[in-house]
């Protein structure tokens, strides 16, 4: 973890002593135990949502090996399409890249005049976080946390400073769900996390210059270098911080603390698609639909089955001391020895036909593309629309994911640009400033966040309208520079370009 900014990480120490504190390996790792134990019913059902829409997710049972074929219990692909189309639709969404999905503005705290002094300074502030953002790796990291979070209901993002000489200053890890155990905190926030990893003796050294290892570790390492040590990392709040621990669970030696540090803001950003009440993990369009993405495999496997048996067909054959089924190939050209007056191999014939197979599979297959919004997000089928095509699909889109949107936008998006603020700003890159909502507000400008304002935007251009069809005497009770003003804002118009408040008097 390099962002160190509110304490450098220490070497290890060892002893009975440390181990008792509250804040000890010992009872770190009970707390590590519990919380996984805690998830473990969870896990079942996760890895059956993964087998039949993800199948290429990493594996709660034994972790898989990197290469191996995953699908071979998937004989339908309707799942996996419509979760990589709402994966792709929440990117192009929520965070578009290359796209300015977020901005910086004066709080109501601030006069007016002071709004128009500090609003070009803040956008451009806005400006530099979102060009770090761009350089880096998030937009390919969060298409696979919105994969997860599709498929299971709950993703974890790791946000991590980069070192010196980088393109940018941040970095993005995906963290799979089979290594992320979760702790919700007394605000419903998932704000504990434990990464569990492994790592050989030359990566631990790496990572942790100075640490002292405990002697068997080194031993073990110096003998086995492919040896690889499970290491513990936990984020877990401490007041208005939080506080970062890596420990050592080699199984050979007592617990070792590895490293310790603190973070305004925790570098694991966890959410949720959407939460039932008095659970921790969050539950997926996946786990709705679980149900017909099932039976739907199913059926084309049968299907499947049925057309090998219509297309070889089943026999049968007397044994009559000539014909030998053991050595009988039904292939093109094949001359099959028989008795004479015998029957020889004759054709057994099908008791059924599979042909209503089709009309459930459609319905099946309609309603997972429902559950998965594939048949609302998904890519336009007509190349042009037509301008109110384009605001009503814009608001169904609001409106079908409003609820999973408000909680994205809380566990995602806030705490995302919050950390990339306050790495910038320690760095240097960006003014001193604190985003608290009074004196700086973080503005939301995805198209998603845009179309939820354009129920605003349509009725003041309506009343616009309407005081321009009344006549001069109602035009003029109109403030035109304000009314412009407003609506640069509500579009997202860069501050430059709107004209300050002229001073009263």
């Amino acid at each position: 973890m390099k962002d160190t900014a509110h304490g450098t990480p220490r070497g290890g120490r060892k002893g009975d002593a440390a181990s008792a504190l509250p804040n000890g390996p010992e009872r770190l790792l009970e707390r590590y135990r519990a919380a996984r134990e805690r998830r473990s019913v969870w896990e079942s059902h996760w890895q059956d949502c993964y087998d039949h829409a993800l199948p290429n997710g990493q594996p709660f049972r034994g972790g898989g090996t990197p290469g191996e074929r995953r699908v071979d219990r998937l004989f339908d692909g309707t799942a996996p399409d419509a979760v990589e189309q709402l994966a792709a639709s929440l990117l192009a969404e929520l965070t578009p890249p290359w796209s300015r999905w977020f901005g910086l503005q004066p709080g109501p705290s601030l006069p007016d005049g002071e709004r128009d002094r500090v609003a070009p300074m803040l956008d451009r502030a806005a400006g530099i976080v979102q060009a770090h953002v761009d350089r880096s790796n998030f937009a390919v990291e969060i298409h696979q946390a919105f994969l997860d979070l599709v498929t299971v209901g709950t993703a974890c993002l790791l946000m991590e400073e980069a070192p010196p000489g980088a393109a940018s200053s941040l970095r993005f890890t995906a963290v799979p769900l089979a290594e992320a155990v979760l702790e919700e905190g007394a605000d419903g926030r998932l704000d504990g996390t434990f990464r569990r990893s492994e790592a050989t003796l030359a990566q631990i050294e790496r990572r942790f210059p100075g640490v002292t290892i405990p002697d068997a570790v080194q031993e073990r390492g110096a003998a086995e270098p492919d040896s690889r040590f499970p290491l513990v990392e936990a984020v877990l709040p401490d007041g208005l911080a939080y506080r970062w621990t890596v420990v050592l669970d080699s199984g050979l030696a007592d617990p070792a603390t590895l490293a310790e540090g603190r973070f305004a803001q925790s570098p694991f950003i966890n959410f949720r698609w959407l939460k039932a009440p008095g659970e921790t993990y969050g539950r997926s369009p996946v786990m709705k639909a679980l149900p017909d993405i099932k039976t739907a495999n199913k059926v084309v496997e049968l299907v499947l089955k049925n057309a090998s048996v219509a297309v070889t067909g089943i026999w049968q054959a007397d044994d009559d001391g000539v014909l030998n089924p053991a050595t009988i190939r039904l292939v093109p050209g094949t001359i099959i020895p028989k008795a004479v007056g015998s029957a020889g191999l004759t054709p057994l014939a099908n008791p059924g036909r599979f042909d209503v197979s089709q009309l459930v599979l459609d319905d099946l297959r309609a309603r997972i593309r429902h559950a998965l919004l594939a048949d609302r997000l998904g890519p336009l089928d007509q190349p042009r629309m037509t301008a109110t095509e384009v605001v009503e699909r814009s608001a169904e889109m609001a409106r079908l994911l409003g609820a999973t949107y408000g909680r994205l936008q809380a566990e995602l998006l806030t705490p995302l640009v919050l950390r990339a603020v306050g790495i910038l700003r320690r760095r240097g890159e960006i003014p001193d400033i604190a985003v608290d909502g009074r004196t700086v507000a973080l503005q939301h400008r995805s198209p998603l966040a845009q179309a939820q304002a354009q129920r605003d935007v349509q009725a003041t251009l309506r009343w616009l309208d309407t005081a321009r069809q009344l006549g001069p005497e109602a035009l003029s009770a109109v403030d035109v520079a304000a009314t412009a003003r407003w609506l640069g804002e509500a579009f997202g118009v860069p501050a430059k370009l709107v004209r300050a408040e002229a001073p009263h008097g």
